[in-house]
């Protein structure tokens, strides 16, 4: 049962999406040194604004504290904030917890869909409604440092998309084997050539969303995002960060439907990019 939280307080985008459904020369970068810039201060920013965007579904274990620490770090670093959570259809107290964090947290701004409609319907749903010079996204579950997002700004000056890979992935052998091939048969079918293209950790610029349009609405979302951009000639600099295991709640990257829904997007994009090209 989905524990109640007053409408009012959740902008639903389920309207949104069903009128929006009517209506490569690689740069990717690896050996430059980063722009390195002064450490902030109590009294002075780095940057100005940038949108957080937190995915979550069934995350009521982890929503609270995801929410809550990305605000605490990226006060550190820029002057504007804003901590979008798109809440995919819990079925869990998900929405409660999210509206917890809402009331101490103004900056802390929820989007709701009614149904669980996928990680890249969530993703765009987040990017809609994104309104600051930088976006960034993670994941709810809290397998990732948020500190080490200083790594990804060192590079914002230079790169249109600074992505984070996974050093050393804290997963499943069975999940690392399905990264490894779908790593691989993206470089095959899209030639896009990163090392973790799933990595839920990177930063984008605004322009990068203003100048792509994304389709997907599962887990391809990440390599249409990728794929759209190399093929726009944007460039993109990879960067390490930490992986820890999943503590609360359950992955659902590895559910058979996410798997088959995702294949079937990566070949419709494939003839999409293919036509766009010969098209030029």
């Amino acid at each position: 049962m989905n524990p109640q939280v007053p409408e009012e307080k959740c902008f639903s985008t389920d309207q949104l999406y069903k009128s929006a459904q009517s209506t490569n020369s690689s740069t990717i970068s690896s050996n430059e040194k980063p722009v390195l810039k002064t450490p902030p201060s109590s009294d002075s920013k780095l940057f100005r604004s940038i949108s957080v965007i937190l995915p979550a579904f069934n995350e009521e274990a982890n929503v609270e504290r995801a929410a809550t620490s990305a605000f605490d770090v990226f006060s550190r670093y820029f002057e504007k904030i804003e901590i979008i959570v798109v809440d995919d259809g819990s079925t869990d107290a998900t929405k409660v917890r999210l509206f917890d964090v809402v009331d101490k947290i103004p900056e802390v701004l929820p989007r709701c869909h009614e149904v669980n409609r996928g990680y890249g319907a969530a993703l765009r749903t987040g990017i809609d409604a994104a309104s600051n010079e930088l976006i960034f996204f993670t994941d709810s579950d809290l397998q990732f440092d948020l500190n080490e997002v200083e790594r990804l700004l060192e590079w914002t000056d230079s790169h249109d998309i600074v992505a984070g890979y996974r050093a050393h992935r804290a997963d499943p052998p069975i999940r690392k084997l399905n990264a490894w091939g779908w790593n691989m048969l993206v470089r095959m079918v899209l030639g896009v050539k990163v090392r973790d293209i799933d990595c839920a950790f990177k930063i984008f610029h605004r322009r990068v969303f203003d100048d792509i349009n994304l389709e997907s609405v599962g887990a391809m979302i990440n390599t249409e995002i990728l794929a759209r951009a190399l093929h726009a000639k944007m460039t993109i600099k990879e960067v390490p960060v930490s992986h820890f295991k999943r503590e609360e709640g359950e992955q659902t990257g590895a559910n058979f439907r996410v798997i088959v829904k995702a294949f079937k997007e990566l070949f419709q994009m494939r003839g999409k990019l293919s036509r766009k090209k010969s098209n030029k």
